[in-house]
């Protein structure tokens, strides 16, 4: 009983893990992303 207790928090932790690295991935592309977005609604807000 202890060995199926033990494989399904191993299960938990994997899926942890996996959201902890997508949001890694997520915050390194919007860090990347962000002067391309704002120099792209600069020029749209100038040309208004």
């Amino acid at each position: 009983m202890l060995f199926f207790l033990r494989e399904r928090g191993q299960g938990m932790v994997e899926y942890g893990m996996i959201l902890v690295l997508v949001a890694v991935v997520v915050v390194i592309a919007l860090t990347a992303m962000g002067p391309l977005v704002r120099n792209m609604f600069s020029t749209i807000n100038a040309s208004l």
